[in-house]
């Protein structure tokens, strides 16, 4: 079940990643030139890193991992949504 939510999480948190990058906010111009390259689809590729890792630790039983990536998501979802309704 950690799993399944972790995952869900995780589609959770590309949603709004991909809903930053297209919002072309200009904080985005202070991203490390890696991190824009292919038009912000290498940010993405991060962001599959490490939903990956997360969900491989915690099918190897290390639940805290998934707790910790609730936070990250929480966090990821307000500062999500303060850079697309452009309140930074």
């Amino acid at each position: 079940m950690a799993i399944f939510l972790t995952f869900l999480l995780g589609i959770g948190n590309f949603a709004v990643h991909k809903a930053v990058l297209e919002s072309r906010h200009p904080l985005l111009e202070q991203l490390p030139a890696i991190l824009r390259g292919f038009g912000g689809r290498a940010s993405l590729g991060v962001e599959f890193v490490l939903l990956l890792g997360v969900l491989l630790l915690a099918a190897y039983g290390h639940p805290g991992w998934g707790w910790a990536y609730l936070g990250y998501s929480v966090i990821n979802g307000i500062s999500g949504w303060l850079i697309i309704s452009r309140r930074t």
